[in-house]
């Protein structure tokens, strides 16, 4: 029979680990927890390899707001993916908003 102290030590070290690859499976909530619902509006995630967190951003503007910001995104979402090293920013397509506006009349 294995000491209290182990078996609690044994637990609280699957809970971390199931931590961190619930931020892996799921970086949507990540962004929910590091960034301002009006920022959500204009980032999604890409892709995370070798430490770096990549997100899309739907303008130059956003991307400007958010590079500045960079040093204290970091800070935060490391608290729920502990291998981020570095934030990367592009602008892209970050969510598939419908074509109402681009009517076209044939």
């Amino acid at each position: 029979m294995e000491p209290i102290k182990q078996t609690i030590t044994s637990i609280l070290q699957d809970l971390r680990e199931k931590k961190e690859k619930a931020s892996f499976e799921n970086p949507e909530d990540l962004l929910k927890k590091g960034l301002a619902r009006k920022e959500l509006s204009h980032v999604k995630f890409s892709s995370f390899a070798k430490g770096v967190l990549r997100l899309k951003v739907d303008s130059s503007t956003w991307l400007y707001y958010l590079n500045l910001r960079k040093d204290a995104l970091i800070t935060r979402f490391s608290e729920d993916l502990p291998g981020i090293k570095d934030i990367s920013f592009s602008i892209g397509s970050p969510a598939q908003k419908s074509k109402k506006h681009c009517n076209s009349k044939k």
